[in-house]
């Protein structure tokens, strides 16, 4: 039986389409502006304002790598080189990059930035801080007027984003300046608006431009002991961009103090009350910046769930997952069926490299993601496709050792009385007889990675992800589903090819064996 060889022949040809599509999409050309964004709606507008102002002024057109994730993720990105620029905020940047002081002026960030090729410049005209908000009935009912009375009221259960709460400017200090007791729950910032509306907490962290605090009728707290920095929008970029695409720098340039709190609150508001994409809110505010304020926007029906479902990206980010997937398997396949072999006759090495292969499970995917863009210097289907295949790992050489184990010593007797060489015995007899469960453990493998392949949009790899990062960032349940939908529809239907596949192989064993011997 030749089976497990084309499957290890299938497995290299997908490492090939592997490195090929990882190196083509690693780097764009060197004319090309690369544009990243955090994972929240004010981030996601200002990288498209970003693209549309430099793309009349560079040869070919921007890329924006949506949705990177937190700031450490698309901090690593712009210092690798994989971005070239991308909207941050003063205070982020001396706390949180800088681990310095919130009173550094500008001049002072860019003097510790420039060891690092990095600089700050173009502030584009408000100021997006940090607070906390809690329903304007409550503030009323028990007197919250200040963060000093929120903590005199350790009864009231505070929702806070994981990325405020694991900050250097965020909950450990706010607790310690106020004297907090409460142990936050911690939350997406999209949804925690949502749960403090269902009263399922009391007091959530806000961007003091979020659009919902006054949709949703929030008090913000004010910060009377003076914690928080100002947090003023500006562009964090490579310090060879100026040279590198000089028109486009002279456009960004041209954004200074161009966008006030009141438009960027209105932008925001557009996108996650009204539905209306980041592009189209982009293309309106830079219309009407260069009529006077008098351009009309653009009024696009709002779409329902089954244009977002069908959406034109759909085939896209389906072509995106699938080879995310495939990719990753093949390669898991290549690396752990010739390692299990190797090491199934050696316990102690066998449970050496399983035990590790265990360890690399319980690595969160998104820690995983950080430290590979920072040893590879690249973001998107690289980093991503390694995550996916370390993931893969596990059940593939578990399932392939259990294969192994399970073939009777009668058997293996066999073969050898047969007069079969060792590599005779795992071709024709060992192989077969533990492909049935090696199979199995390729189809765990492949459902792990559907669903975790979502996380590859984090780092702007693509694939169904995109639509549920994006519907999480604004809080869109029909978004959300749009891009779950099709992930579980692919897991269906990986589960139905791998049953053909099992009895396919249930047919072959029932047929009359072949009478041939071996050489």
């Amino acid at each position: 039986m030749h089976l497990p060889h084309r499957i290890l022949r299938a497995a290299w040809l997908l490492f090939a389409l592997a490195w090929l599509g990882a190196t083509a999409s690693a780097q764009p050309a060197d004319g090309t502006l690369r544009v990243g964004s955090k994972r929240f709606t004010e981030s996601y507008i200002l990288a498209e304002l970003l693209a549309q102002t430099a793309a009349p002024h560079t040869a070919s057109p921007p890329v924006v790598r949506q949705g990177l994730g937190n700031t450490a993720i698309v901090y690593e990105a712009l210092r690798s080189g994989a971005i070239d620029v991308y909207a941050e905020y003063t205070g982020t940047i001396a706390l949180e990059i800088l681990k310095g002081s919130p009173a550094e002026t500008r001049e002072a960030m860019n003097a510790a930035l420039a060891p690092m090729g990095l600089g700050v410049a173009v502030p584009l005209g408000f100021n997006d801080g940090y607070a906390l908000a809690v329903r304007a009935a409550d503030a009323e009912r028990i007197g919250l007027r200040t963060l000093s009375d929120l903590a005199k009221h350790p009864e009231l259960k505070l929702g806070l984003s994981n990325e405020f709460i694991g900050r250097a400017d965020g909950w450990k200090g706010l607790a310690a300046r106020y004297g907090f007791t409460q142990t936050p729950t911690g939350l997406d910032h999209g949804l925690a608006y949502e749960a403090v509306a269902a009263k399922q907490i009391d007091a959530i962290d806000i961007y003091t431009t979020d659009a919902k605090i006054d949709h949703l009728g929030l008090r913000v707290l004010e910060d009377d002991k003076k914690y928080f920095p100002r947090y003023d929008a500006v562009l964090l970029y490579r310090l060879d961009l100026p040279t590198r695409l000089p028109k486009a720098w002279a456009a960004l340039q041209a954004l200074e103090g161009r966008i006030d709190e009141r438009a960027m609150i209105a932008m925001n508001a557009r996108a996650e009350l009204q539905s209306v994409p980041f592009d189209a809110i982009a293309r309106d505010f830079l219309a009407s910046a260069g009529s006077g304020g008098k351009a009309a926007q653009s009024q696009e029906p709002r779409r329902g769930f089954t244009a977002k479902l069908f959406g034109p990206d759909l085939w896209k980010l389906t072509r995106q997952h699938l080879v995310l997937v495939a990719v990753s398997v093949g390669v898991a396949i290549l690396i752990g069926v010739p390692l299990a072999i190797l090491v199934f006759p050696h316990l102690r090495l066998r449970a050496l490299v399983l035990g590790m292969a265990s360890i690399l499970q319980t690595v969160p995917s998104l820690a995983l993601l950080a430290v590979l863009i920072s040893l590879l210097g690249a973001i998107g289907a690289l980093p991503a496709l390694i995550a996916l295949t370390l993931y893969s790992l596990l059940p593939i050489m578990r399932n392939t050792v259990t294969g192994l184990a399970e073939v009777p010593n009668g058997l293996r007797m066999a073969g050898t009385a047969l007069g079969m060489t060792p590599p005779q015995s795992l071709r024709l007899v060992l192989l077969p007889l533990a492909l049935p469960t090696l199979l199995a453990g390729v189809r765990t493998a492949t459902a792990i990675a559907i669903g975790t392949a979502t996380i590859a949009a984090f780092i702007g790899a693509g694939g169904f992800g995109e639509r549920i990062v994006t519907g999480l960032a604004l809080n869109d349940r029909e978004l959300l589903l749009a891009g779950a939908l099709p992930a579980a529809a692919l897991a269906l239907l990986s589960e139905g090819v791998f049953e053909l596949v099992e009895m396919l192989m249930r047919r072959r064993r029932r047929a009359p064996p072949s009478s041939s011997l071996p050489p």
